[in-house]
């Protein structure tokens, strides 16, 4: 069925203009993205058929050029705008990481780095250096792994804190394996780095791991 004929509040844009875009589905985001669909299916049929040949936005986001061009309907100029969007997300929640205090919007913190470090296939460390006002001054991928693990120097960690003037960091890495529990490894080293830069008075105020669709904080975990 063809979206004009639809009665109007049905279709994804006028639903999005007149009830907001949290009132839409994942398809429905989608085929707005899309703007067309092919032969036999509408924006939204095609959006339901790529969310389900991919089971989830995620692997749709994630998938490589060729892997994106492989659908029906999809190709290198739809791959672009896509990843074009996904970049201007990226930077949009960073900015509201420099504009806030840390603490007092959570979400947007386990929200940029989730989209971030989410589907890397090999496990780097990232480090989010903060004023005094908990605010965000820059962040930085300090270390890069292998697909089990990544080495992490506390000395580097120390010299890059003082380099931005940080009084205090946010420690995220990510867990290719898609289990976002912390492991042994990963407690032993959030303690050595924060008894490394205790010894600058600089504090350390969560460790945050990205797998899949899961965010563990040690904060909330109480481990630190």
């Amino acid at each position: 069925m063809q979206l004009n004929v639809l009665p109007k509040q049905s279709r994804p844009r006028e639903k999005l203009l007149k009830q907001g875009p949290s009132m839409l589905t994942d398809a429905e985001l989608l085929a707005i993205f899309l703007r067309t669909g092919v032969t036999g299916m509408n924006a939204v049929e095609l959006a339901d058929s790529l969310l389900k040949q991919n089971h989830s936005l995620h692997n749709l986001f994630n998938a490589s050029l060729t892997e994106f061009s492989a659908y029906k309907g999809l190709g290198e100029a739809k791959y672009v705008q896509l990843q074009a969007v996904l970049e201007l997300s990226k930077r949009y929640l960073k900015e509201q990481c420099h504009r806030d205090t840390i603490f007092t919007s959570p979400d947007a913190v386990n929200d940029y780095l989730t989209i971030q470090l989410r589907g890397l296939g090999h496990e780097v460390f990232m480090v989010l250096y903060l004023d005094n006002q908990n605010r965000l001054i820059t962040d930085e991928v300090l270390f890069t792994g292998t697909i089990n693990s990544a080495s992490v120097y506390p000395r580097e960690v120390v010299k890059a804190a003082l380099k931005h003037n940080a009084a205090a960091v946010i420690f995220a890495h990510n867990h290719p394996s898609g289990l976002a529990e912390p492991s042994q490894a990963d407690k032993i080293i959030t303690k050595k780095l924060q008894s490394a830069l205790a010894l600058v008075d600089i504090n350390v105020l969560d460790h945050l791991i990205v797998a899949a669709e899961q965010c563990v904080s040690f904060a909330q975990r109480g481990l630190i």
